[in-house]
């Protein structure tokens, strides 16, 4: 799967041993984004290869900014031996929407990774601004990679559909003309309400059924603009 996706895409989030992933697989995969000319993304996440980092878990403070890190470390270790970098963080599963409702652990990630380097970037869901993330990241000195999702249906708020929500997964056709819709800020809610997106990348999950259709697809509707 992975073989097929990377020439497909401009930036990979590479699982680095929380939810997922070993050295051997890192390593796979960072050589595949070097062939392909593809950005590396360091996905975080809780500790829960069981639950694939999609349950929650009560990890905040200097406990999350060393699991975050050690993560970091594990992929931009191995990118970096391998002639390459990891350039942006992305937060996955639960941790991803824990960090969306508190905002000491939106800290506590940025601190993470504003300490690593000071150019790697954190990807965060884009909604309606938040001043308070803004100025969060402005304080670490941090830069914001705004992300919306093509394959996943949203909420009035601009949030996303919990999975077990008809209408939370979208099939390769509506992904694309999600993208689209994103690409133009006209996303809406399957009610029709606007919701205003301003986003810098459009986000596939790899294991949503149909992901390289869904991609191929994708790229060609926004190719078609």
């Amino acid at each position: 799967m992975t073989k097929r996706i990377m020439p497909l895409i401009d930036a990979a989030n590479i699982a680095c041993g929380g939810h997922a992933g070993d050295p051997s697989t890192m390593r796979r995969c960072i050589d595949l984004a070097r062939r392909h000319k593809t950005e590396i993304g360091a996905h975080v996440s809780y500790p829960d290869k069981q639950g694939f980092g999609r349950r929650a878990m009560d990890i905040r403070g200097q406990e999350l900014i060393d699991l975050v890190q050690y993560q970091i470390g594990a992929l931009d270790g191995i990118a970096r031996a391998n002639s390459t970098r990891v350039t942006y963080v992305k937060p996955h599963g639960a941790l991803y929407h824990a960090v969306l409702a508190d905002p000491s652990l939106l800290n506590d990630i940025m601190r993470a990774v504003a300490s690593w380097h000071s150019d790697l970037e954190l990807v965060v869901l884009a909604t309606p601004r938040d001043r308070k993330t803004v100025q969060l990241a402005v304080e670490h000195g941090l830069t914001l990679r705004y992300e919306a999702f093509a394959d996943r249906g949203y909420t009035s708020r601009g949030l996303l559909l919990g999975r077990d929500k008809p209408g939370a997964l979208l099939s390769p056709d509506a992904a694309a003309l999600q993208a689209v819709a994103i690409s133009q800020n006209k996303l809406r809610t399957p009610r029709g309400k606007r919701i205003p997106v301003d986003a810098d990348t459009l986000c596939v999950h790899s294991d949503t059924p149909g992901a390289v259709k869904m991609i191929r697809g994708i790229r060609q509707a926004l190719d078609n603009l």
